[in-house]
């Protein structure tokens, strides 16, 4: 291979369009703009990349054929392309409330949804199902497991994307997402290394700090991390994050020589493949250029360069540095043996292929939509019934009311969420209406949701979304729950499950840790008493006004036999 071949293969490039050679006018003027190129298959000519990533933004993925047919053509550019080293191809699909890919194809729980669950097995098979969808759409990697340990509760960034905040369940859980991945074939990159979970900042858009000690590190951060590399795992992510305890010079990790080389590399003894989060996210953007930030992250000990905002510039850079001496050519071919070590163990070599026989008998298959709902049972978390109210019955309770906050939905949901869920409720025999409400209800919403509540519904569901004390939300509820001989109101957190505490006056309370359809579904069936609630919380749940007392526990959750209060307080 030349200097400029084994540069391509270091670099994961987005591309815009459904078509590697006929992409909308759009998408070419985008690949263009950012790109330098008309089409997917002009990056993969000119760059030779090692690989490529799918997203629904830059309309990657329409369809399962057209997914499987734009996975097939750019592979078959790359074949007859020098050095004609297959793509792995790539996508970020953790499920839950990040799924680049969606309906038809199978959606599951999130990670912080399983980690209710409390079930390896349960985590083990929805990532053989969800790696069994990926592999027929010709995609041979996905950016999950997170062994994040959100231990922050103000996390904005990792949250439910979080199997929890116990660090010896985070890394049973992780140990069972590899296994399922690895078993459909597909490279899973434990992320995001070295650790995300207790910050306040999103890295997407500034650069947060974790101030954790290196004792706090090692038993916080660090075991999710020696689980998932005690499995083989192939590839770890790097996070976009400042740890002074780690390293002093306040360098982002995945540019930190300390930490990737130091840490990961010698300590954990990772020889693996070290792939960056996206090069795009502001956190790694704050203190160099794009052209520093390519070659930075390289001298570190990083093998894969994803995303970068700035392709040629990056490209470009990375190629005279090491004409400049500042990288040798012989810390590229570390990297690029590293890299064709694992296309060769994922069988590229020998079938980079996909076919429409295997979309159709495997993307969202009977039997993969029947165990999506299944598993997302028995992560719906029942936190308050006051008196017995649930489960409901249409012979008592008929007509529903379900508004409130309506996120936009991932990729290829139904959605909006108060639609999903009044269509499952009336799909079970009550008559439930939808009003959406939105994020920030406005005075007027809050007014036609009391009136609606007043016209003969017999009770109210409210989905919602990180309340906080006085916002929009709150305010709704609380109009709600205020009105004499209003109907009573029920919960359904659709985000963390922190809700429950900054809304006394509701009657009863459900956590689903997401908007998808299936967690949504899986609401309403335990709504509904067709399913008992046997979620457990993965987090504790802090008093709002007092971050020092937990008012549920980790392992809190009711079911509906024997009724009791919520409140663990009470």
């Amino acid at each position: 291979m030349t200097l400029e071949e084994k540069v391509g293969q270091l670099f994961v490039l987005h591309v815009y369009g459904q078509h590697a050679s006929a992409p909308d006018p759009a998408d070419i003027e985008l690949n263009e703009r950012e790109l330098g190129v008309r089409t997917a298959a002009d990056a993969v000519a000119k760059y030779r990349p090692g690989g490529l990533i799918y997203f629904g933004w830059a309309h990657n993925t329409r369809d399962p054929h057209q997914l499987a047919a734009l996975s097939n053509d750019v592979q078959r550019v790359a074949h007859a392309t020098s050095p004609g080293v297959p793509l792995l191809l790539s996508v970020d699909q953790e499920h839950g409330i990040v799924a680049r890919i969606g309906a038809p194809a199978t959606l599951l729980p999130g990670a912080m949804a399983l980690g209710a669950g409390g079930s390896a097995d349960d985590v083990r098979e929805a990532a053989r199902i969800a790696g069994a969808e990926l592999r027929a759409l010709g995609i041979f990697q996905n950016y999950a497991p997170s062994a994040d340990v959100n231990v922050n509760p103000a996390n904005p960034v990792i949250g439910v994307r979080s199997f929890g905040a116990g660090p010896d369940a985070v890394a049973a859980f992780v140990t069972a997402q590899i296994e399922g991945y690895e078993q459909a074939g597909i490279a899973p990159a434990v992320k995001h290394f070295p650790g995300h979970g207790d910050t306040e900042t999103d890295s997407h858009s500034a650069l947060p700090h974790i101030h954790h000690t290196r004792e706090q590190w090692e038993e916080l951060d660090a075991p999710p991390f020696r689980a998932a590399l005690a499995t083989g795992i192939d590839v770890v992510m790097t996070a976009h994050i400042v740890v002074p305890a780690l390293d002093p010079a306040l360098d982002p990790a995945t540019l930190s020589y300390p930490i990737v080389t130091g840490i990961l590399r010698e300590q954990l003894g990772h020889d693996g493949v070290i792939v960056t989060d996206s090069l795009s996210m502001q956190g790694v953007r704050t203190k160099y250029g794009d052209d520093r930030v390519a070659v930075l992250a390289l001298k570190a000990g990083v093998d894969q360069l994803l995303h970068p905002p700035q392709p040629e510039l990056a490209w470009n850079a990375v190629l005279q540095a090491v004409r400049d001496g500042e990288l040798t050519e012989a810390r590229i071919d570390e990297s690029v043996l590293r890299i064709l070590r694992l296309k060769r163990k994922l069988g590229l070599f020998e079938q980079a292929y996909t076919t429409e026989a295997d979309v159709d008998a495997t993307v969202g298959s009977a039997g993969h939509l029947a165990a999506a709902d299944r598993i997302a049972e028995r992560t719906t978390t029942l936190l308050r019934n006051e008196g017995g109210l649930l489960p409901l019955s249409p012979d008592t309770h008929r007509r529903l009311l379900v508004l409130g906050a309506d996120p936009v939905s991932p990729s290829g949901t139904t959605g909006p969420p108060t639609t999903v869920l009044a269509a499952a409720l009336t799909e079970l025999g009550f008559t439930a209406t939808a009003l959406s409400t939105g994020m920030e209800p406005s005075p007027e919403a809050v007014d036609k949701a009391l009136a609606e509540a007043a016209s003969g519904h017999d009770a109210v569901i409210v989905t919602t979304y990180d309340v906080t004390d006085g916002d929009r939300q709150h305010a709704l509820v609380t109009a709600l729950t205020a009105t004499p001989g209003g109907p009573p109101v029920v919960t359904v957190s659709v985000r963390t499950p922190h809700d429950v505490t900054r809304l006394p006056g509701v009657t009863a309370a459900l956590a689903a840790y997401s908007w998808t359809d299936v967690e949504l579904r899986a609401a309403a069936r335990v709504l509904a008493g067709r399913v008992r609630p046997v979620g457990r919380l993965p987090v504790p749940v802090p008093s709002p006004d007092d971050p020092g007392q937990v008012r549920y526990p980790i392992g809190y959750g009711l079911s509906y036999e024997p009724y009791a209060t919520a409140d663990p307080q009470a």
